[in-house]
């Protein structure tokens, strides 16, 4: 059975469930209806004149409610239910084929039953159902009717009428070919749409989930828009005053290095109250033709000049003339700028982080960010970039989840990100955005990243 810590196969597990009681008792039901109709419209209400058919009418319900007993058992463990689908679609045909041969042969009103199999073993195995009650049914019709109406490999029940069975060869070519043709279209159609229906509802719950991360994601940006407005004037307050006290000629250096502690947490804090108000305050790119090559490199001597940068270096490979890429300044600074401070976090001390700017593929340049951490493991891939996600003990996972929207803002302009791991172990983080050939204006300076340390920004 699924397991529990899947809950895409604990969710299929239920529907199939769902499903094959429905159709079970949807298909007792309907064979309970069909053999009355056969035994008073066929049979004429005179079981008496069809000892044979009849006895084969009763087996049929007979094994039918025993079946149907046996996968209620199997539905109340929850068991292979699996194969207990393809068992059902063998015994629907099989069930078919004795009706086909007590009620007429090969022109038996019975043979539009094993399309019925086919729409059943769609709706419960999808195209592979549908596929194997085509290719039984099949089967089965034409041995039975070649070789009761052809070869003579069977004869009819004893007790019909064999005129009834006698069929000419252009008659038995007709029935064949038109009921065959009919299971066969039948099957392809159930198929298909079965298999539509799987891919779109997969994709309908997938549209559904990012509708709650986005529903979820735009509340807590509400809330940390409020908690951002409402501490970054007392931070405001914390740091004026810090500034202050380090000028003070009478403190000792036991103090001095206690003021710095402060503001450097005071920084550090006003890099998080920043990041909050980004996510929760998102603008729509503007098209400019950015010089990336210099965005890089200011990137990186702002890093260098950061407090991380004692203990790491960032290095800049790329050219030192200008490229220039399509996409809004200031915010893709800010996303260098969110990676760039990702990676320094993620570094061990001693360790570089590489920023690189180059070509790629003729139309596109390259931004890469490449850090000497753990790298990322595949199980925190698929939620990195969601808000308020991290696998650090200090930070609250907003940086990356700024940089995710801003580089889906910019999908418009064939912008995009892709994440693995370095050569040399780390994560590696790639912008490819599409490089400017004169068609924009270039674009002014973006405001220097000091800006994201000024508490009234």
């Amino acid at each position: 059975g699924p397991t529990a810590h899947d809950p895409s196969l604990i969710e299929n597990h239920r529907t199939l469930v769902r499903r094959i009681a429905w159709i079970t008792g949807a298909r007792l039901v309907f064979l309970a209806v069909i053999l009355t109709i056969v035994l008073i419209f066929y049979f004429g209400g005179q079981l008496a004149r069809f000892p044979t058919s009849s006895r084969i009418v009763f087996l049929i319900l007979g094994t039918s409610f025993a079946a149907a007993a046996s996968y209620a058992a199997a539905l109340r463990w929850r068991q292979n239910l699996s194969p207990m689908v393809y068992v059902q679609i063998v015994i629907d045909q099989l069930t078919w084929t004795a009706l086909v041969w007590i009620s007429g042969g090969a022109t038996s009103f019975a043979t539009s039953l094993y399309s019925l199999t086919c729409l059943i073993g769609a709706i419960l195995a999808s195209l592979r159902g549908a596929a194997l009650a085509a290719g039984l049914g099949l089967t089965l019709y034409l041995t039975l009717g070649f070789g009761m109406h052809a070869a003579g490999w069977f004869s009819p029940p004893p007790d019909q009428i064999r005129a009834s069975y006698e069929l000419s060869t252009t008659e038995l070519t007709y029935a064949l070919l038109a009921n065959s043709m009919g299971i066969s279209v039948v099957a392809l159609l159930g198929g298909y749409l079965a298999e539509r229906l799987r891919v779109t509802g997969g994709a309908l719950e997938a549209a559904r989930e990012r509708a709650r991360v986005a529903e979820r994601q735009a509340m807590l940006g509400r809330v940390a828009a409020g908690l951002a407005h409402e501490i970054r004037n007392p931070l405001g307050s914390i740091r004026g005053a810090i500034e202050l006290l380090r000028e003070t000629p009478e403190l000792t250096a036991e103090d001095r290095a206690l003021c710095e502690i402060v503001q450097r947490e005071t920084g550090r804090l006003n890099d998080l109250v920043g990041d909050m108000v980004d996510l929760a305050r998102p603008q729509p790119p503007r098209t400019e033709a950015v010089d990336v090559a210099r965005l890089a490199r200011e990137v990186v001597d702002l890093s260098n000049r950061s407090e991380r940068a004692r203990e790491l270096r960032v290095t800049y490979e790329g050219p030192s003339t200008a490229v220039r890429a399509r996409c809004d300044g200031a915010q893709m600074r800010q996303v260098m700028w969110n990676l760039v401070r990702n990676a320094m976090q993620a570094s061990p001390p001693g360790a570089s982080v590489r920023v690189s700017v180059a070509p790629k593929n003729g139309s596109m340049v390259e931004l890469a960010v490449s850090d000497e951490g753990p790298g990322i493991p595949e199980v925190d891939r698929a939620r990195m970039f969601d808000a308020f996600y991290t696998t650090r003990s200090q930070g609250l996972g907003i940086g990356l989840a700024v940089v995710k929207r801003i580089m889906d803002d910019h999908a418009t302009m064939g912008a995009y990100l892709q994440v693995g791991n370095g050569e040399n172990g780390g994560a590696r983080f790639e912008i490819l955005l599409s490089i400017d050939v004169g068609g924009l204006k270039p674009s002014r300076p973006p405001p220097p990243l000091e800006e994201r340390h000024l508490l009234d920004r």
